[in-house]
């Protein structure tokens, strides 16, 4: 895999993991206003939580690829 690739991948990581982190946060601090925003907030992070794990498989691939 290219250096150039690595970074992107690694800036995508980077930010699927801050916005996941975000929104962790914001449930830990009481930020939903009802049961409805939970559930939302909630999907979120794990949409997110697969995303990462897509783009983790996916680097993986490519490194076994480069070998």
């Amino acid at each position: 895999m290219s250096i150039e690739s690595h970074r992107l991948l690694k800036h995508i990581k980077d930010k699927l993991e801050d916005l996941r982190k975000e929104q962790a946060v914001h449930l830990a601090g009481g930020g939903a206003k009802d049961f409805a925003e939970y559930r939302h907030v909630c999907g979120v992070i794990r949409g997110l939580t697969h995303a990462e794990t897509i783009l983790q498989d996916l680097v993986q691939r490519l490194e076994t690829i480069d070998d």
